[in-house]
Order: structure tokens, then sequence, then C-alpha cells
């Protein structure tokens, strides 16, 4: 079986005490790959240099929309380069992310968002990447500019929506993200979608260090190491065996991120 977490910030600083340990005990606990997505031009080289020291673990270059207001033009043309870098270099930059839009902020600039969005969505366009999206509470909105601007794919990440919003999403190409909402009793609507969508359209994740599953509690600290019990939760919702599960999650991914292929073989080992 093979797992992987499409959605892991290794590099936020809540793991600055103890990353390598959190890693290796992921690793240990049956996680294969994990997916690392930037957040601001800032992180870039955080998030490169995981990818470098652990080789089951890949990344994307993105400006969150949380973070666009600390950003400028000249960051947008940053990723353009550092992109077109890493693909030259074979590097393992899998996607455009984290990008997208976030309207549950308060007081958010909606114009701001969407500047960037679109322009992000144009380097993911151009250099034939998925994308890795943020989507809370803006899904018509993100379903609005992907129509508009082709991009190959990727992942909703943390879907949230409706099932005709799903669909939506799945008809362009994309994979839909699950992880540790799913996992508390009262999530009734997450939980009815994880039964209901179709399961080679959903990809699991962590969200890590955010999003803690029902049993760290909500101020509780995440880990990569929570997958594979998240994925047994959603195995048991859709009474299914983890087997399947695992199956199908990782063909989804692969599938969303085909830069992601070359590390399934060989099996990595840990370093």
């Amino acid at each position: 079986m093979i797992f992987i977490d499409t959605h892991c910030h290794l590099d936020a600083e809540e793991f600055d005490i103890d990353r390598d340990s959190v890693i290796h005990e992921a690793k240990k606990t049956g996680v294969d790959i994990i997916v690392v997505p930037a957040v601001h031009v800032s992180n870039f080289t955080k998030v490169r240099a995981l990818s470098e020291k652990y080789s089951f673990c890949a990344y994307a270059l993105g400006i969150h929309p949380i973070y666009v207001n600390q950003s400028s033009p000249a960051h947008l043309a940053l990723l353009k380069t550092e992109i077109e870098k890493d693909l030259k270099e074979n590097k393992s930059i899998v996607a455009v992310g984290e990008i997208g839009l976030d309207y549950f902020i308060e007081d958010c600039d909606k114009d701001c968002q969407e500047y960037y969005f679109v322009k992000q969505l144009k380097i993911a366009r151009d250099f034939d990447l998925p994308v890795i999206l943020h989507v809370r509470k803006s899904v018509d909105e993100v379903l609005k500019h992907l129509r508009k601007i082709k991009v190959r794919g990727g992942i909703a990440h943390a879907f949230n929506g409706s099932i005709q919003q799903a669909n939506e999403f799945v008809k362009l190409g994309f994979k839909l993200g699950f992880g540790g909402a799913m996992t508390y009793s009262r999530a009734l609507k997450i939980r009815q979608l994880a039964v209901e969508l179709p399961l080679d359209s959903i990809v699991l994740e962590t969200d890590a260090p955010d999003i803690p599953p029902e049993w760290l509690g909500r101020s509780g600290r995440n880990g990569p190491g929570e997958l594979i019990r998240i994925a047994q939760v959603f195995s048991d919702i859709r009474d299914t065996n983890i087997t399947q599960v695992a199956e199908m999650t990782t063909n989804s991914a692969l599938t969303a991120l085909p830069g992601l292929v070359h590390l399934c073989t060989p099996p990595q080992v840990l370093l």
C-alpha cells in the first residue's frame, strides 16, 4: 500500500523544534510521499530544501490568498522564474500552489486576491502544471476562474462545498482533498460528501499543522503521521477496506499531480 499526504506544511514554524522526528515518524506509520505547498515567496527556499533533504517529499510554489497583501507583482515574476529554473533542473516541483481565494477572512481584499489568483493560474497554464487550490468560502468564484483559464487540473484542497460544486471540479479535471475535518463525528456534511463522491475523485491530506483530526482536539498540532488514521476513518465511513482506499487515493493523487510518479518507483527509503 502507498499513502500520499497531498497537502502538508512541513515548513511551518510549528515544526521547527522537531521537524526531522515528525517526518521520520510519518514514514514509520506508513506515509510514503508528502507534498509541501508554499504559501509565500519567503518560504520557497524552505519547501525546496525539504524535498532535497527527504527524497519522498515534493513541493509546490505559489502565493496563498492570505498572503497577497504581503506580495507584489515582482513576487509573481519571481514565482515564474523559480518555477522555470526548478523544471529545468528536474527539481521535485509538482504544482503551482497553494493558490486560490479565501473569503472567510474578515475584511479580505477580494480584488487583490483575484488578481494574484488569476496571474498564478496563467503561470500554471503556461508551464502546464497542475494547481493546488485554496477554496475556503469561495468555491463558486474559484470555479468561475478555472472555467476561463484552463489549467492541467490539480487538487481542491480541504474541500467543503456541495456535491454539485464537487462535480464541477471533477469535470474540470480536479481531485478533492479530504483530511482531518472529516474525522469529526459532527461533520455530517463533509462525511456525506466522503460517501457520495466517487472514490477516484478523492485524495487524502493532513494540512498539517492545521486542521487536526478529532483525536488531537481542535487546538492540537496536526502532523503527517496522522494520515493513516485519517485514511482508516475514511475507509470506515465508506464501508470499504483500507487497501482499496490506499490504492484509489494514491492513483488519484498521481493523476492530479503527475510529477509524483517518479517518487513511487522504486519505493522510497527513509534517509
